[in-house]
């Protein structure tokens, strides 16, 4: 029977318990803790391998886009299995890929804001209120389900340093000065544990590509500025590919202070958001089964940096 259980929305105890389990289950994966939220909740990582090349994938930075936290973990179960019984997985040895390549994954970077969207969180507790004031500022937003930042309002995937600055007045002018249910960037860059922490986490990696997973939209998204990184472009059209998705250009007003812009800007290696799915956020569990047969190509052709053939099963 599954340990990860892809019928039922995310939540931050699903999740770290989910993760507990697998490496449990598979004894050659870790965990590892980065940090809890201010409100306690923990962010925590899986990797497995053992490879020199190294890879870091992250999801959920958006409070409404928990489905992504899904594609990871699942990816991380399929893997291990066939990582234990010495198979395949999508066309690939599973095995000689562990030996080549580390992963490491961190689900849910956004377990607060999640918790807040998937209902884990009591409309009687102070926190909920916390959050229902907050959006009070934003009447416009739908309640819970438009919600995108952190617990305390911030949008953690423009809280970066790459570009801040911009971010700041290009959100500032669509009038989200305050904090709320999205586009507030924060007080400075990284004023919030969570986008910390995984700057933190990716400089202790040193990781060769990061995927940073949101949704929607079915696109990929792969430049920062002006800023050249050889063979990023190739590998992100190898990613549109293998996925059926489209590289595409990032849109001006959303294209600063992003995590995979400060990755690009800090280590001039590739970097691609990947927008899963389609339609509104949250995305249903519908789309799940589409969504993860889409990207577990595209996930081991970042890890291999090498084509895949996409006939395979």
């Amino acid at each position: 029977m599954p340990i990860v259980n892809t019928n039922e929305p995310v939540t931050s105890h699903g999740v770290d318990a989910t993760i507990r389990q697998l490496v449990e289950a598979y004894p050659f994966l870790r965990t590892e803790l980065i940090a809890s939220t201010a409100f306690q909740r923990p962010i925590r990582s899986i990797v497995i391998g053992t490879g020199k090349r190294k890879v870091l994938y992250s999801a959920a930075h958006h409070a409404n886009e928990w489905i992504t936290a899904l594609v990871l973990l699942k990816f991380a179960e399929d893997y291990a299995e066939s990582i234990k019984n010495n198979s395949q997985i999508a066309g690939v040895d599973a095995a000689d890929l562990a030996a080549g390549v580390t992963i490491y994954m961190v689900p849910l970077v956004n377990p607060d804001g999640v918790d807040l969207v998937t209902g884990a969180i009591d409309p009687g507790s102070d926190q909920y209120a916390l959050a229902k004031g907050l959006s009070e500022n934003y009447p416009q937003i739908p309640f819970p389900d438009g919600w995108k930042a952190n617990l305390l309002g911030t949008d953690l995937n423009l809280n970066y340093p790459a570009g801040w600055l911009q971010a700041r007045e290009i959100k500032f002018s669509q009038g989200f000065v305050n904090p709320g249910p999205r586009d507030y960037v924060g007080r400075f860059p990284l004023d919030q544990l969570e986008t910390r922490a995984l700057l933190g986490y990716t400089e202790y990696v040193d990781p060769a590509l990061v995927l940073a997973y949101h949704s929607q939209g079915k696109e990929i998204y792969w430049q920062f500025r002006d800023i050249f990184v050889p063979g990023a472009e190739a590998l992100g059209q190898e990613l549109a590919r293998v996925s059926g998705y489209t590289l595409a250009d990032t849109p001006y007003e959303s294209g600063f202070a992003g995590y995979k812009d400060w990755f690009i800007q800090r280590f001039r290696r590739p970097g691609y958001t990947i927008e899963v799915g389609q339609g509104e956020n949250p995305l249903p569990l519908s789309q799940f089964d589409e969504i993860y047969r889409d990207n577990l190509p595209l996930l081991l052709t970042a890890a291999q940096a090498v084509p895949m053939d996409k006939t395979q099963p």
